[in-house]
């Protein structure tokens, strides 16, 4: 990978949805070289996909928390994880090392459905413990600094 290569990255992590053409213009190669590039970095499995960027506040989804879990001893962790898929308010999950087993990421609606969804945590899914902090805001620091590195 080259300094182009991680140029085109860094672009596409700012616009994934640009064509080959712009990119081409940005940093002074055709499109059909730009093209093979792209394809050549998806083969590699350095470029793993393509995704919206979705505004939970438009769903009322707006209240995010940081929720850390830990499990209960007898709790099968593979079942745990396989049990999140159907607990929509988790956006995102993470393994972790440390006191806790997992760090889940949670959009709710309001503190009510957060209560409903810890309750169910515990209930149904083997949470024996949850340690939550309500996310103010992001700052969004951006993968094209990895990409310099």
């Amino acid at each position: 990978m080259d300094h182009i290569d991680r140029q085109l990255l860094v672009l596409l992590l700012q616009d994934g949805r640009a064509t080959y053409q712009e990119l081409g213009r940005q940093v002074r190669l055709s499109a059909n070289t730009v093209a093979d590039r792209v394809r050549r970095l998806q083969a590699a499995g350095v470029i793993q996909g393509y995704r919206a960027e979705l505004n939970l506040e438009a769903f009322g989804r707006g209240m995010q928390m940081i929720s850390d879990i830990r499990l209960r001893d007898d709790t099968d962790r593979r079942a745990f994880e396989a049990q999140l898929a159907e607990v929509p308010q988790v956006i995102g999950a993470m393994r972790v090392t440390g006191d806790y087993d997992f760090q889940l990421r949670l959009a709710c609606t309001d503190s009510r459905e957060f209560e409903t969804v810890v309750d169910r945590l515990k209930a149904e899914l083997g949470v024996r413990q949850v340690h939550s902090r309500l996310v103010l805001h992001e700052v969004s620091l951006g993968l094209d600094r990895v990409i310099g590195s």
